[in-house]
């Protein structure tokens, strides 16, 4: 999910869209250790997702405050 899109949402959506990347990153991290996992680059690409969207999410914090 690219930043733009993200941009556009509310806190609240960001909170639910974190919720479920976080839950997606701990179902490929159990695949991945049992050996199910066939697309292992989706891992990074899920982190940093989650790192975009903490980050989003801090800079509206800020700029309410």
């Amino acid at each position: 999910m690219d930043a733009g899109k993200l941009r556009e949402m509310e806190i609240p959506e960001l909170h639910k869209k974190l919720a479920e990347f976080r839950e997606e990153l701990f179902k490929l991290r159990f695949q991945h250790s049992v050996g199910q996992l066939k697309n292992t680059a989706r891992i990074p690409y899920v982190k940093k997702t989650i790192a975009r969207i903490l980050t989003i999410m801090r800079e509206k914090q800020l700029e309410i405050e």
